[in-house]
């Protein structure tokens, strides 16, 4: 896999930030003033606009809110909403790794299986192919057994039909990889780790407090198909992490931005006082600490009815209040929500209430991308999505306030996730507040990020605010396609039992 083409926060000039923040901010009074001037869909949109609202004085608070929890989390067990957890990985690639490496990436509703030939530092990775499966929803929420045998019986099918061109570097002896498990895990090893929640749809509930690797290795075991074993344990963000280290030195942190949201770092040793398991971590070099950022939370993020909403009637309320304001997963439905709100307190859609708004999760991120996007006159993008899910004859007034809503949700998910950012560099003393400047990459993998514009706009416009013109220069995001399942197979070589 190459590198991706990078996007530097230094790019976007001062002039192109400023017009970003008059424009976001300006957009729904644009809205209103062409629209149905005064009248209730305005009055509701202006004060969820308002409520969702991120000043930079409040994104500041909110960054170093970051940094405490963070520090706390590093602390004791139960001091932060974020569990920082030891990832037990104290070495990254080098470029030297050499022969056939597989992984099971594990991140959603989807799974996907690679296999990779590296060929060292002169050949990098020679050759890679990857099967994407999806997960039958009745598989996420029925019992582990049943999840881990349909995982196995797709990895042992998909080794089985390796072909010589792989086989031939092939290490003797069995197969090895790694699993990107991209759930909150207690690790207690390289290779083992009990899962503490899940999230993201699933509801497994014999899941809960068992050893991911050992689940899948039974399960695997079961198939009796060609040896397998589990050589590394990593979540989607180490697994980026690792991926885009091995192509950029300077990768000190790795992100997810994409259905669901997390984040992880190197962390030094020293500066890690809780116990593992009763006894002190390691107090020499650095670790990669995981995260699990989406249960970050603060007295100062600004919620909505919406969010509330939206909270109380989810598979796990009270938990992962981050994340349902930034992931992907959760964007579209903050805009059902609302415009489902709109319909029946405003008459949006001329007096009707659409049923298919009253259908958790129908409109999706893909969609509000879509029609945030939408720049034509008559928004016409608008109308075909919204046609899409079943909502015909839309006059001009309601796109726009329809166009407001989506500019609204997705503004303030993208100055949340650039407080985090923030609050990382902060952490590590990337942020040139001492003054001292070094080129910092962050490994971004996510379809959030990657595909919705103007997201990506928002989030460095907001980078910018909060770091300073010339700080910003030394923060690179770079955008690794992919990276969780490549850097798995990567730590899988790193930890390899055959040296």
């Amino acid at each position: 896999m190459g590198r991706e083409d990078s996007v530097s926060n230094g790019l976007i000039t001062t002039a192109t930030l400023a017009c970003v923040a008059v424009l976001a901010m300006a957009s729904v009074l644009l809205g209103w003033q062409k629209g149905r001037g005064g009248g209730r869909v305005q009055a509701l949109i202006y004060e969820f606009q308002h409520r969702c609202a991120l000043p930079l004085h409040l994104l500041r608070k909110i960054s170093e809110a970051m940094t405490l929890e963070m520090t706390a989390g590093l602390t004791t067990e139960s001091g932060s909403s974020m569990p920082m957890l030891p990832t037990f990985v104290e070495k990254m690639p080098t470029g030297n790794e050499k022969g056939v490496y597989y992984a099971v990436d594990l991140g959603g509703t989807n799974f996907r299986v690679l296999r990779v030939l590296l060929g060292g530092r002169e050949k990098r990775v020679m050759k890679q192919e990857f099967e994407e499966v999806a997960i039958p929803h009745p598989l996420m929420v029925g019992t582990s057994v049943e999840l881990y045998d349909f995982i196995a019986k797709k990895l042992t099918d998909f080794v089985s039909r390796e072909s010589s061109e792989f086989s031939t570097h092939a290490a003797a002896g069995a197969r090895e990889l790694g699993l990107t498990f991209s759930f909150p895990i207690s690790q207690h090893s390289i290779n083992s780790g009990l899962l503490i929640m899940w999230t993201k749809g699933f509801k497994i509930a014999d899941g809960v407090g068992q050893d991911v690797v050992q689940a899948l290795q039974q399960a695997m075991n079961r198939q009796h198909g060609p040896k397998l074993r589990v050589a590394a344990l990593v979540n989607d963000t180490v697994g980026t992490m690792a991926g885009g280290r091995y192509f950029d030195p300077d990768v000190m942190i790795g992100i997810i931005l994409g259905t669901g949201t997390n984040a992880c770092y190197f962390e030094r040793a020293d500066n890690v006082h809780k116990l593992q398991n009763g006894k002190p971590l390691p107090k020499t070099g650095s670790m990669v600490y995981n995260m699990e950022w989406g249960a970050f939370w603060s007295s100062h993020i600004p919620t909505t009815h919406v969010d509330e909403q939206l909270d109380a009637e989810s598979i796990n309320p009270g938990q992962q209040l981050y994340e349902k304001m930034i992931g992907g997963m959760y964007l579209g439905d903050i805009v059902r929500r609302m415009l489902l709100k709109l319909a029946r307190e405003a008459s949006l859609f001329s007096g009707e209430v659409p049923q298919q708004l009253m259908t958790p999760f129908v409109l999706g991120t893909p969609e509000v991308s879509k029609m945030h996007a939408d720049e034509s006159i008559d928004l016409r993008v608008v109308a075909k999505t919204l046609a899409k899910i079943g909502i015909h004859r839309t006059d001009l007034h309601t796109r726009r306030a329809v166009h407001d809503v989506c500019d609204i949700v997705t503004l303030r998910s993208a100055r949340l996730a650039a407080a985090g950012i923030t609050g990382i560099l902060r952490k590590i003393g990337r942020d040139g507040k001492n003054g001292e400047y070094t080129r910092t990459v962050i490994a971004m993998d996510g379809g959030l990020y990657e595909h919705y514009a103007k997201f990506r706009i928002y989030i460095h416009a907001a980078l910018t605010e909060l770091l300073g013109e010339e700080a910003v220069k030394y923060v690179v995001v770079e955008i690794f396609k992919d990276g969780s399942g490549i850097g798995a197979t990567l730590l899988a070589a790193c930890h390899s039992q055959h040296g």
